[in-house]
């Protein structure tokens, strides 16, 4: 979490970009991540300029003795952050606008990478030298703090915080899941350095970079030292779509700071017939927006056949049925509503699940883990591809806390299932003896069929009633009687005092 003075010097950028003019909260945090990927730009060169020093490998620098831009050759160390910070204002202003912002714009300028098509629109708009001078000393200060900081997620959280400005965001859908939430999600599915991993709806990129980096900690040597498997990792593992360019630029920019060359992060419509995918991922993890409806017009007849509707996310559901190979694994967020939803299309996607694929997991989440931004209840459905059934006993897990408090403030607590419901997983052959009473237990498919197929964990959790007696309604009506002439003997005693 984003607290203290590092939440005060964000703060404090904010304002100055509005003391600017520049006050639409998505541009705003267009131009921060420009300038967040330009400060990790010479971060990352150095950091493999020492990685390749030491492995005694060759090492071009990006920032070369002199870079080429257009008919123009200048000297490429002072297009690095560490550089130009200490020019004046002025000069600055012009190095950033006439050859840094070009620079960053033609880094792939193959044209075939993510980051080149959604870098090739945009902007510099920070109007001022003197309002990127105040922005860039702003940003110093906030990189030093993060170090100091030395936690796990710091620069995720200061994403996290910054798209929390977004004044609209709980209407548009463009929130972010929670890491630590992604974190979990990911450690139960347990990637390995072979996956081809999709988001069809990645905003952020938040479940790719948050995979990317549980890869490089968990299988480092298979990712970092086979050939093979590194070029993989790099250009053809991550795959992400979304409708908001704004958002693809931020993620793929994200992306390429976390260390992936080459993502695949494309402009797309995923429910659309423009996304033809098919049997092609091992592993999805997602949370789809749940937000209304689609015109039914533009939705892929595919997914329609699946179940008819125009709720998106159902639709969802069955995109990753349709786009995974067989044996491909998903773990995805729903809203509560998908689970024992009566509609014949909830039916539907809940059947195909539970009787053509494989269910392993539903985990219901309290509602407070998406606020401040909504406070809706929803759950993590964890299923495999199969195409012939599978479902045999289906892990429920009542998630009651997440080591954050769950009101609008979502401080850290001490209440955390999140450890639990990662080791329970892992050792699903323990949960067979669980009663019905307790935090998880598992259900057999057939209790399911037999309750037309609901998910909800109400549906299956015992609650224990303990019997509770009360002293005889004489007993009580006596205790008040003596309360009110306790009470009138000290109201008496009261005036007394007062004179009256």
């Amino acid at each position: 979490m984003v607290t203290g003075e590092l939440k005060n010097k964000i703060d404090g950028l904010w304002d100055i970009f509005a003391a600017g003019g520049l006050v639409n909260p998505l541009e705003v945090i267009e131009q921060i991540t420009y300038l967040m990927f330009i400060h990790d730009l010479d971060d990352m060169d150095n950091k493999r300029a020492k990685e390749s020093a030491m492995l005694e490998l060759p090492y071009k620098s990006i920032f070369v003795d002199e870079v080429k831009m257009g008919d123009r050759t200048i000297d490429g160390t002072q297009l690095k952050w560490s550089v130009f910070r200490d020019f004046p204002a002025d000069r600055m202003y012009i190095v950033m606008q006439e050859w840094v912002f070009p620079f960053i714009k033609t880094l792939h300028d193959d044209k075939n990478s993510a980051y080149s098509k959604y870098m090739e629109d945009a902007i510099f708009k920070l109007p001022t030298p003197l309002v990127l001078s105040k922005v860039v000393d702003c940003l110093d200060v906030i990189y030093e703090l993060m170090n100091e900081k030395q936690a796990v997620d710091i620069r995720g959280d200061v994403y996290e915080y910054l798209l929390s400005k977004i004044a609209q965001s709980g209407l548009n859908g463009q929130f972010r899941t929670p890491r630590h939430i992604i974190r979990m999600m990911v450690e139960l599915m347990n990637p390995s350095a072979d996956e081809i991993i999709c988001d069809p709806a990645c905003g952020t990129s938040g479940f790719l970079i948050v995979t990317a980096d549980y890869l490089k900690k968990e299988k480092k040597s298979e990712i970092l030292f086979d050939k093979q498997k590194k070029d993989h990792y790099m250009n053809h593992m991550f795959h992400g779509y979304d409708m908001d360019r704004t958002m693809l630029r931020i993620g793929a920019m994200n992306m390429m700071t976390h260390g992936i060359d080459n993502p695949d992060i494309e402009y797309r419509d995923s429910l659309s017939d423009q996304n033809s995918d098919k049997d092609k991922y091992t592993l999805v993890l997602a949370n789809p927006p749940f937000k209304g409806s689609l015109d039914a017009e533009s939705v892929s007849g595919d997914l329609l056949k699946v179940c008819k509707t125009k709720k998106t996310e159902l639709l969802f559901l069955a995109l990753f049925l349709r786009i995974l190979k067989i044996g491909g694994r998903c773990a995805c967020i729903v809203p509560d509503g998908v689970l024992f939803g009566s509609s014949t299309a909830h039916k539907a996607i809940r059947k195909e699940i539970v009787e053509n694929q494989r269910l392993e997991a539903v985990i219901s989440m309290p509602s407070g883990v998406f606020k401040p931004y909504a406070g809706v209840s929803t759950a993590i459905l964890i299923f495999t591809k199969t195409e012939h059934g599978g479902t045999d006993d289906v892990w429920f897990y009542d998630m009651t806390a997440d080591g954050l408090s769950l009101d609008d403030k979502r401080t850290p607590v001490a209440e955390n299932d999140i450890p639990d419901i990662i080791e329970r997983f892992k050792h699903l052959g323990n949960e067979k003896e669980r009663k019905r009473t307790e935090k998880s237990f598992l259900v057999p498919k057939q209790e399911i069929v037999d309750n037309e197929y609901d998910l909800s964990i109400n549906k299956y959790k015992e609650v224990e009633y303990v019997a509770v007696e009360y002293p005889p309604t004489s007993e009580i009506m006596a205790n008040i009687r003596e309360l009110e002439i306790e009470i009138g003997n000290e109201m008496d005693e009261l005036e007394r005092l007062l004179g009256l």
